[in-house]
């Protein structure tokens, strides 16, 4: 029995087309999951036709995340900011009209005056302005750098929403393949527990032998408690990032091919083309154009005024009357109580800011970067020590058994070399799924985990399409998509 069962454990490393095969009961918490082991978590299990990838789990997340639906909403939104300083150069235009009653009684300049009257009527004002210190200008190149920081933003947002759907797919496997581990070191377990109890009731072996095979069993029956607790909280997590619940889930495969070639490369990347350094510096130029704007108030104004309109019942029943007229304001600000200076000063003081924390920025991403690169050479590292560790460990436990049935090991002897390997099983599984994990995280470090980068099969969501609708949009109610 204690060689079925290390056999078992073995088609998890070796045989991955016999994975379906290991055990025909599954786990109730695993919801129709597939049983997946180390094998699945190496890459070089055979897919099921139906089953989910994890490019087909990333493309789900992608389009159906709420997160990151919510800020293409926001990017929408400010889209509009754009429309909105734009409005600065086009005319206004003001349509009034107005209607009344007016009774005169009295005697006016030796007459008895008594008259109803109905004083309206209705008129137009086009108000333009032609300077206003480039206000407008500033106003305008401030919406589109904004926009520019937002379209950052969402992409930063899409790599995250990415990244955390991959690990939460990671997860699934490589806890349903811990779990899958622990069962199976509870039969075992359960078989070594029995011969230790018939080879006591012969006298080969004492009472402790027993006791100490039934504190191991119990042991590993809350390991499996604790593992499945562990799966229900992965499985959570892949409903959050992705959706919809676990089903069948095929090998994750590492982001190998976008990974740059060293370090130096990848540091270079990053702090060219990662969002949060480019939504950093877009926030300059946004602080940038506001000093123009605050400065461009202490620049003279300059409009045109024009107006025509229609006069019914003015002084006497009858009167009828058309006025028209075109003016031109010019206003020069002098003092304003330094309110002005003021906001130019502090405008100044926050674009200092803004640049010291686009530095700051870069030195987070740097930092990042080289934080994930070494992580996952430790994990390549990691997969090959844990590999050489699960073999000599499965030699060990052979040798040890071997020895136990002469009598020159202990049952305690027997059962720490098991627990040994279940060990360095459970750490292999652990080091291949952070080697898939931490691929995924080199490339989000240097800013290229998105769709369009990687290529994954999913409508990619274009930010300049709802720019282009709308930055010059005159009238209208409805936004593009109906609502």
């Amino acid at each position: 029995m204690a060689r079925r069962s290390h056999d078992v454990t073995d088609r998890f490393i070796e045989k991955p087309q016999g994975l379906m095969n290991v055990k025909e009961r599954k786990p109730a918490i695993l919801n129709g999951l597939s049983l997946v082991g180390i094998a699945a978590l190496a890459l070089v299990a055979a897919r099921p036709a139906t089953a989910e990838t994890l490019e087909s789990a990333l493309a789900r997340a992608y389009g159906a995340n709420p997160t990151l639906n919510s800020n293409r909403a926001s990017l929408r939104a400010t889209d509009e900011n754009v429309a909105q300083a734009k409005s600065g150069y086009r005319p206004t235009v003001n349509v009034e009209a107005d209607i009344g009653l007016s009774q005169q009684q009295g005697r006016f300049s030796g007459f008895n005056l008594n008259q109803v009257t109905k004083p309206g009527g209705a008129g137009i004002t086009v108000n333009q302005t032609l300077f206003n210190g480039f206000q407008t200008d500033n106003q305008t190149r401030r919406a589109e750098s904004g926009v520019l920081g937002a379209r950052e933003a969402l992409r930063a947002t899409e790599m995250n929403t990415l990244f955390n759907a991959a690990q939460a797919y990671m997860f699934v496997l490589s806890d349903t393949a811990t779990l899958e581990l622990q069962r199976n070191n509870v039969e075992v377990l359960e078989e070594q527990l029995r011969q230790t109890r018939d080879r006591f009731n012969v006298g080969e072996v004492t009472r402790t032998d027993v006791a100490q095979a039934e504190a191991r069993l119990a042991g590993a029956r809350s390991n499996v408690s604790s593992a499945e607790a562990t799966l229900r909280a992965s499985i959570g997590n892949y409903r959050r990032y992705i959706g919809v619940e676990p089903r069948q889930l095929a090998p994750g495969r590492p982001l190998d091919r976008f990974v740059p070639a060293n370090l130096d490369s990848s540091i270079s990347i990053g702090l060219k083309e990662h969002p949060q350094i480019l939504a950093a510096l877009h926030a300059v130029d946004v602080a940038a154009a506001q000093v123009k704007v605050y400065e461009g108030q202490l620049y003279p104004t300059a409009g045109l005024q024009g107006s025509v309109a229609q006069r019914y019942d003015a002084q006497f029943p009858g009167d009828n009357g058309v006025t028209a007229s075109i003016v031109g304001r010019l206003s020069i600000p002098l003092y304003e109580g330094g309110q002005t200076y003021s906001l130019v000063r502090q405008a100044k003081e926050t674009e200092g800011q803004r640049r010291l924390e686009a530095e700051d920025i870069r030195d987070q991403i740097r930092s990042a970067i080289v934080t994930a690169w070494g992580r996952l050479e430790a994990a390549k590292a990691q997969v090959l020590a844990s590999q050489a560790q699960v073999q000599a460990n499965e030699v060990a436990l052979n040798g040890v058994r071997e020895e136990a049935r002469v009598g020159q090991r202990t049952t305690l002897d027997v059962l720490n070399a098991q627990q040994e390997l279940l060990n360095a099983r459970v750490n292999l599984i652990l080091a291949q799924r952070d080697r898939v994990v931490f691929s995924y995280g080199v490339v989000q470090a240097v800013g290229r985990l998105t769709v369009r980068y990687t290529s994954i099969p999913v409508a990619y969501y274009s930010p300049k399409e709802h720019f282009d609708q709308v930055k010059d949009l005159w009238y209208g109610l409805r936004t593009p998509d109906g609502r």
